[in-house]
């Protein structure tokens, strides 16, 4: 007979479902940062005696539950078990229900420490150590062993009963992942071999770069795999991060396909959606006293969540939304709930990579076993960089001094003074300093304090822009407190003054612990090659699986040609313009249908565009709009028909470049006008000398490699099915050149392509 399988929980997420009552309040915000709440921690206990204990690990059981955690500390002279809480602010304005939650904690912790010493009384006390002015208020009650029992049996009982719907329903989603089967009759080409090189990934414990053409069906052919691993090697999460919607849209299509297939499988599928889309009152702000729907959120969080994960649902944006605002709460913060209890958890990178990752987080918090799904990867290098990177502009300090509080003149006056010292130390209006300069980040730490001192104790009054120069001080600050050889730190003069930038060129190290907490990260894309630079720049771990599958396509679907008797060089465009588009035309008179044409620039494209209408007026032809809104882009794409023919004018690396799908006759062909090297620039030429010295290879992982991915990219919106076909000129003589030609795909036939031999409209000027 097998024995009741025990349910596993943490201190604080027992303490946060049972005891976390009344408003949702961000009032006593913004809390320490991570590393702030650490050296508080470590300045409290370093303050106790050398026989003071710190962090124990402590457990217990009440009935199928197996709660476990780490107090803070405990002191055996005094019998007294303490649990930190750093903060900020006024003491006074700390929100009961927080106070009640710290308590709840406590006494949880002193009942597991009772139980494990054999204790019959015990101090429990709450620290709170205030980040400012480094003092420590200590609350405390003396608790006998038998009155903390009872407690931690209260919130067991009041958990217990969602425990054991937890077990059931995981024991039933594990059986059925494990039945699950394939939903269509075959794998499509190519997709077999994704899903087992993810299967053996997770199997090995390791991470996997896969390269897999557009078109196997990647969304299924990556998470049928790693659904199945959930049953197998027993995870308790996947997550799936795409880097914009429509990616998060194919993986819930995905999950919706696999659940219709396996009906009687409860899987429970998350979306996450940013904050600023999901607010339902921009207006007002997250507390009780200004929001409906932040009042009383936690005492009618119990229904929506039992709401939700009762609906069987695909728990995407709208979804949520309708499930909280039926319930009256907040649909983001529903949202941040339900993330602990989905299986699939679909959402931005952000999510699991940023400083602050929210399920990054939790994964660490709640001790969970993940799996991690990154689709089109090749945008993790320029998105992570994004995340480590911060600035300031001078023009918004100028601002806030003409307005400021006059508790928070003197420090930002400070500022000031640091900032034009460090303009002294430039003569051109680019300068990468080799190191950071103390006086002005001592200063950015002091305005930060100052205006958290400020925020905490006037919330009723904050400014929108002290607060968003507050949170990028507080950013850049915290980036100041790991900086390395991965990141820059430099200094622009700009017209309105200057910008001074925390700039992250390699983001591996953030990265790393990341890959280190989950089982297997696997990133797919279909442009991954070369392999190492993504492994050097991302921290892909040793033992990194590499996997390039199989394309689906035949060569004869798609006319690869070269045009390399045309340069697009910058000084050579001009020139360029009028065989660019003779090439054009002679294709589209040869085969009429929908074509794209990127190219390198606004300008560029713009130039070309006008110089065609002029010499081919009866080809349809449309143009990507500077300033592109949702409706512009639909327009844009809309023209696309499968009876329609023209050429629309696009920027490589913008909007249509990826991430479109036209398949058929909506898009037969595509020019391709440049070979989408970033600007040579002073800050590329910074990364340049920076990757050649760490990787040695400065101009291809700079210039050639991201440029070759967008033009690649860029290819993959011509064939999209097994049965389509196609055209792609390659513009550029050194599109000849071998070292590039090796960055292009295996499965094309790539040939030169003859000189124009159309003639111009005689109506109009050369």
């Amino acid at each position: 007979m097998t024995e009741p399988q025990a349910y596993t929980v943490a201190v604080r997420a027992l303490c946060e479902f049972t005891a976390k009552v009344g408003d949702l309040d961000l009032r006593f915000t913004p809390s320490p940062t991570a590393q702030e709440g650490m050296a508080g921690h470590a300045t409290v206990t370093g303050r106790r005696d050398d026989d003071y204990q710190r962090e124990i690990t402590l457990c217990g059981d009440f009935g199928p539950l197996h709660v476990r955690g780490r107090a803070d500390g405990y002191d055996p002279k005094r019998r007294q078990l303490e649990e930190i809480k750093t903060y900020r602010g006024e003491f006074e304005a700390m929100p009961a229900n927080h106070r009640q939650l710290h308590w709840a904690q406590a006494r949880v912790y002193g009942h597991l420490l009772c139980q494990q010493l054999q204790l019959p009384m015990l101090r429990v006390a709450l620290v709170y150590f205030d980040i400012a002015s480094q003092k420590e208020t200590i609350l405390h009650e003396e608790c006998t062993a038998e009155a903390l029992r009872t407690h931690f049996e209260q919130l067991c009982t009041l958990f217990i009963d969602w425990a054991e719907q937890e077990l059931a329903h995981r024991a039933s989603r594990d059986a059925q992942l494990a039945a699950m089967k394939f939903p269509y009759a075959d794998f499509r080409a190519g997709q077999r071999q994704l899903a087992e090189a993810m299967y053996k990934a997770s199997n090995r414990s390791c991470c996997l770069l896969a390269q897999a053409p557009t078109g196997i069906g990647k969304s299924v052919g990556s998470l049928f795999p790693m659904l199945k691993a959930m049953a197998a090697h027993e995870l308790d999460k996947l997550f799936f991060l795409a880097a914009k919607v429509p990616g998060r849209q194919m993986a819930l299509d995905a999950c919706a396909i696999l659940k219709t297939s396996s009906p009687l499988l409860p899987l429970r599928v998350l979306e996450l959606s940013a904050k600023s889309s999901a607010c339902e009152h921009p207006d007002k702000a997250c507390h009780g006293e200004s929001c409906p729907l932040a009042r009383g959120f936690y005492d009618r969080l119990p229904q929506a969540r039992s709401a939700a994960l009762a609906s069987g649902l695909l728990l995407d944006k709208e979804a949520v939304r309708a499930i909280a605002l039926q319930q009256g709460v907040c649909p983001y913060y529903l949202g941040m709930e339900l993330a602990r209890w989905s299986d699939v958890v679909i959402g931005d990178y952000n999510y699991y990579f940023d400083l602050s990752a929210m399920l990054y987080g939790m994964t660490l918090a709640y001790d969970w076993k993940v799996n991690v799904l990154v689709d089109e990867a090749h945008n993790m290098v320029a998105r992570t960089r994004g995340m480590y990177t911060a600035e300031l502009e001078q023009g918004q300090l100028k601002l806030l001094r003409k307005y400021a509080p006059e508790p928070l003149k003197k420090p930002l006056d400070r500022v000031s003074r640091q900032w034009t010292a460090l303009l002294k130390e430039q003569d051109g209006d680019y300068l990468v300093h080799a190191a950071l300069p103390e006086k002005f980040f001592s200063a950015l730490q002091g305005v930060a304090t100052a205006i958290g001192d400020y925020m905490a104790e006037h919330p009723a009054s904050l400014d929108e822009d002290l607060q968003r120069f507050y949170f990028d001080v507080l950013l850049i600050n915290r980036l100041a407190e790991s900086f390395g050889g991965h990141s820059l730190f430099d200094v622009s003069k700009t017209a309105g003054g200057s910008t001074v930038c925390i700039r992250n060129i390699v983001p591996a190290p953030f990265l790393k612990p990341r890959f280190e907490a989950s089982r297997s990260t696997a990133l797919f894309s279909a442009t991954l090659s070369p392999w190492n630079y993504y492994s050097d720049t991302l921290g892909m771990p040793e033992g990194t699986a590499w996997v390039d599958v199989d394309s689906p396509f035949q060569a004869e679907q798609l006319a690869v040609r070269v045009a390399d008797g045309i340069s697009t060089r910058y000084q050579h465009r001009g020139a360029s313009l009028l065989p660019i588009a003779q090439l054009m035309a002679q294709q589209y008179q040869q085969t009429p249908g929908n074509y794209l044409a990127f190219f390198s620039s606004f300008d560029y494209m713009e130039k070309t565009a006008t110089l065609f209408a002029q010499h081919f007026p009866d080809v349809p032809i449309w143009q990507q709009p500077r300033r592109m809104d949702d409706a512009a882009r639909r327009d844009f794409l809309g023209r696309f028909g499968l009876e329609t023919r023209g050429i629309g004018f696009a920027v490589l690396g913008g909007a249509f470049g990826e991430g479109i799908d036209l398949p058929g006759a909506r898009l037969i062909g595509a020019f391709i006008a440049t070979l989408g090297l970033p600007q040579i620039n002073p800050v590329n030429e910074q990364i340049r000398m920076r990757m050649g010295a760490l990787f040695g290879a400065g101009y291809d992982y700079t210039y050639l490699y991201p440029g070759m991915q967008k033009v690649v990219q860029a290819a993959g919106r011509v064939i999209r099915t097994q049965t389509d076909k196609g055209v792609v000129y390659l513009i550029d003589d050194r599109f000849a050149r071998p070292e590039v030609r090796q960055l292009l795909p295996a499965w094309w036939d790539v040939q030169t392509a003859s000189r124009p031999a159309i003639a111009v409209s005689d109506s109009q000027p050369c």
